[in-house]
């Protein structure tokens, strides 16, 4: 349950926007079993359309001693249900301390009879509760074999977030794989200056060929022999 204490202050000179949203946050939080309180001197201070929206009242005194104060309360008046038993307009004017006029809704929904009632004083203690009251107080009420336990169904918020992160850790698993994959293909990628096999034994061979001709040359030249040339050779001298 929620009180808007002074609840006049929330309305002076509101904008139509806010004034709506309220209303959309009141029959919202209405339909889930939450309750709202403003808490103000007179119906009067707060609009229509907020007003149309509340079902419990609990009105205290009302003192009529300008023409606005009789027009205040005769508004007031008419926004109870009508009683055979009580004078509205005069029980609102004769009210005393702790009293106070109260109708309410029914489980159907349906406005009470209006009834004077004597509220009881609050009692309360100053800071807060110990634990043990705290807990003695939870488990007198009617409602605690029913809310004892704490259930966490899986909603579809969490539905949908698991989907997300499966959707996520997929994609990652593509990254990593074409990231892998290129990883390999620059490592067997011959680098820059590096020759392939083909290209090492060709050198080789052509090597081992020319070291030779040219050892053959200069033996030749030393001898005084003119070394015999060989067809498809690559030097002659």
């Amino acid at each position: 349950v929620f009180f808007f204490d002074e609840a006049h202050l929330l309305f002076n000179d509101a904008p139509k926007a806010f004034l709506e949203q309220v209303n959309t946050i009141i029959r919202l939080i209405r339909s889930k079993g939450i309750g709202v309180f403003f808490c103000t001197q007179s119906p009067m201070d707060i609009p229509e359309t907020v007003l149309a929206q509340l079902g419990n009242r609990v009105q205290h005194a009302l003192r009529a001693f300008t023409p606005n104060d009789v027009d205040a309360l005769k508004k007031t008046v008419n926004t109870y249900p009508e009683s055979d038993f009580y004078e509205i307009d005069k029980m609102l004017t004769s009210l005393g301390t702790g009293q106070a006029l109260v109708t309410v809704l029914n489980e159907k929904g349906i406005p009470t009879e209006v009834a004077a009632t004597m509220l009881t004083p609050p009692r309360a203690v100053m800071g807060p509760m110990a634990a043990i009251d705290c807990e003695k107080l939870m488990q007198s009420s009617p409602l605690f074999t029913k809310y004892q336990k704490a259930i966490d169904p899986v909603s579809a918020f969490e539905m949908l977030t698991d989907r997300i992160n499966q959707k996520m850790a997929e994609e990652n698993e593509v990254k990593a794989a074409v990231a892998e994959q290129k990883r390999v293909q620059e490592d067997n990628k011959p680098k820059a200056g590096e020759k392939s096999i083909v290209e090492q034994v060709m050198g080789a061979t052509i090597t081992r060929q020319i070291g030779k001709e040219i050892v053959r040359g200069l033996f030749g030249m030393l001898t005084g022999k003119k070394p015999r040339s060989r067809s498809g050779g690559i030097f002659g001298f």
